[in-house]
């Protein structure tokens, strides 16, 4: 048995707050966390693998997963179906492995609603500083055109409505400030009594070696 169960690491935000950069930093922290693999009914692009960028399945497959309760989430999106097998995360879970969810709040919602997800997630809603902040660094990018900036900037404000429904929230003022929050979030939570399966086993022979006193 892992010494300590894994966590279910939620990261949401609005677009441009920062989320994306904090997940690759957390990785780079420790490359033993892993992100979740989603499943995909769109085709592969050229050089991607079943597995590794994604779990490739048929609309009938992705169906049948989701009527088995064997998606932690799921989505459609642009006209293609996507979601989280529950299988591989459980399996990373039950290793001691963390797992690293880079969802929206709705995908956030429905991890959190499951079993696994009500043991052991750690969900975390990232801030910006300000919507000007965010504005600019949407812009900054170079990636999108004014219009595209628009939809963006008006999904921001409902992703932003659901900031209280997550267990830590943290504005992201200073990139590596906002890290060193993180890293302290991720390691307290590491610790949580309900993440240590030993603990129950150490107690007992702790109690033992009293009555073998006494």
């Amino acid at each position: 048995m892992a010494s300590r169960h894994g966590l279910l690491i939620i990261l949401s935000s609005p677009s441009g707050a920062g989320k994306s950069t904090l997940a690759r930093r957390l990785r780079d922290w420790d490359p033993d966390i892993r992100f979740s693999v989603s499943a995909t009914t769109r085709p592969p692009r050229p050089g991607e693998q079943d597995g590794r960028e994604y779990f490739f399945r048929t609309p009938e497959e992705f169906n049948a997963m989701v009527k088995a309760g064997a998606m932690l989430e799921h989505a459609e999106v642009f006209g293609n179906l996507y979601g989280s097998p529950a299988a591989p995360v459980q399996a990373a879970i039950s290793a001691g492995q963390d797992v690293l969810f880079d969802i929206d709040w709705q995908g956030g919602q429905q991890v959190r609603e499951t079993s696994l997800g009500n043991l052991h997630a750690l969900s975390i809603f990232i801030l910006p500083p300000s919507i000007a902040e965010l504005e600019q660094r949407l812009r900054s990018r170079g990636q999108d055109d004014d219009a595209v900036i628009a939809t963006r900037m008006r999904k921001s404000r409902d992703e932003i409505s659901h900031w209280a429904e997550y267990d830590y929230v943290l504005v992201n003022d200073d990139l590596d400030a906002t890290f060193a929050r993180l890293q302290t979030i991720v390691s307290a939570e590491r610790l949580r009594r309900s993440q240590q399966p030993d603990l129950v086993e150490i107690v007992r022979r702790l109690n033992s070696e009293f009555e073998e006193r006494s």
